[in-house]
């Protein structure tokens, strides 16, 4: 009895496979992603900091040192909330 040879059909090309596009779209995603990014850095820099930084820190520290100066506005909001509203000024 002789054999018959297999039909071997013509496979399709690679690009009709969904799969192989959903395994290519991650990489491709990340890398204009990357790009966006990259973008983003170059064209809105960082700001530059102070040069008188250690300065300014100082005077925050004094300034946190007095407790009736820094919480003056605090205080003054407590107490204008803490008034009944017959003696608020109109």
């Amino acid at each position: 009895m002789p054999s018959t040879p297999a039909i071997e059909t013509p496979s399709a090309p690679w690009w009709k496979f969904g799969h192989v596009w959903l395994v290519i779209s991650g990489p491709a995603i990340v890398i204009v992603a990357g790009f966006v990014t990259l973008w983003l850095a170059i064209s809105r820099p960082d700001p530059v900091i102070a040069e008188d930084y250690y300065r300014q820190g100082i005077e925050i520290n004094k300034t946190l040192e007095n407790p009736e100066k820094s919480l003056a506005p605090a205080m003054k909001g407590r107490n204008h909330a803490a008034t009944p509203v017959q003696d608020q000024p109109r």
